[in-house]
Parts: C-alpha cells; structure tokens; sequence
C-alpha cells in the first residue's frame, strides 16, 4: 500500500510547488517586466503620495466634484475588500425601489443609467460621458466657475475605446476630479 501512497504523495507535494509557487511567481515576474505600472494596481500619485487608482473608484459627494457611479459594495462605497454585484435581479422590487430613489434625488426625469445602477463589481472607477455632461452645471456652479471650462476638462479627460475599438467612450472620475483640482482657478 505504501507504493501506491507515495507517489501520489510525491506528485501532490510537486503538484502543489508548480502550480502554488513557481507558476504565480513566474507569472508576477513576467508582469512585472511586461506591465510594471498594471502590475502594481495603476497607482495614481501627487506628490509622491499614492492618492487613489485607475482601476478602483473612489467615492466623491461634494458638489464641486464629479460623482461616481453608485458602488454595490455595502456600507461603505468602493470598498476593494468587498467587491461584489448586488445580486439583485433586473425586475427585482429591491431594484426598482433603489433606483428609483437615486432618480428621485438626482431631482427626477431623465437620467443617464450609470447614475443609478452599479456596475457589476461595485468599484468601476468610470462614467459614460453623458452621466459626467449632465453634472457639468453643478459642479461649475460649485467652483464659481464657466461650465465652457469644465467641459472643456471632461472632454480632455475622456478615453477612447480600447485600442480604438474594445469598450466604449468613458471618463475616469478620480482623473477627472484631480485634473478639476489642477486646474487654475478652479482649485477650491
């Protein structure tokens, strides 16, 4: 019994050492070398201080910045620790009940999709050009400044699909929100 017990303790433990420790390590050296900024969780900095992600939305309430789309992660939005849909169906009442209050308090009518409804990890840091169009007015009357100006920003900051053709047009808010900030005299 003890040779047919051995090998397959042999090839568990071999098994294991590939596939749990050579393989990921191989595979974080190669994307380190290939992708190094990817690699290490597209950091956003300013001065030298990691103050957010590309990858990861962050949440902004004040009116004189770009609102994300709402996060699905519980409590407390854009939560990394807590990634996660919703889980709640399209024709489910919790929904329904949800966006609808989030279009009442956007003050009712029309609204663009990605300002009601999460995405489906709860941390997309992007909006769809028309949800950052329709904030232009608000977040330009908060800066005391020309809404020409702010959409002068969005527009910079709007990124294409990708490699021209994978994905659709969209706006990094923590992008557009730092580059608000940057912006002379727009920095309150």
């Amino acid at each position: 019994m003890l040779n047919q017990i051995r090998p397959a303790i042999v090839l568990t433990v071999l098994l294991s050492a590939v596939t749990g420790l050579a393989y990921p390590l191989a595979i974080t050296a190669a994307a380190q070398v290939a992708f190094p900024e990817q690699a290490n969780g597209s950091r956003i900095e300013r001065d030298g201080v990691t103050i957010g992600s590309e990858l990861i939305g962050q949440n902004f309430a004040e009116p004189k910045y770009f609102w994300p789309r709402p996060s699905a992660t519980g409590p407390e939005p854009y939560n990394a620790a807590a990634s996660t849909g919703s889980n709640i169906g399209p024709t489910g009442k919790a929904l329904v009940e949800r966006v609808a209050a989030s279009v009442q308090a956007m003050g009712g009518g029309p609204v663009p999709g990605d300002a009601v409804t999460t995405s489906g990890s709860g941390l997309d840091p992007h909006i769809f050009p028309q949800y950052a169009a329709s904030q232009i007015a608000r977040v330009a009357k908060a800066r005391g400044v020309e809404p020409a100006a702010i959409a002068k920003l969005v527009a910079d900051v709007t990124e294409g699909p990708a490699l021209g053709i994978f994905g659709e047009m969209r706006v990094n808010v923590l992008r557009l929100n730092l580059a608000l900030d940057a912006a002379a005299p727009l920095g309150n």
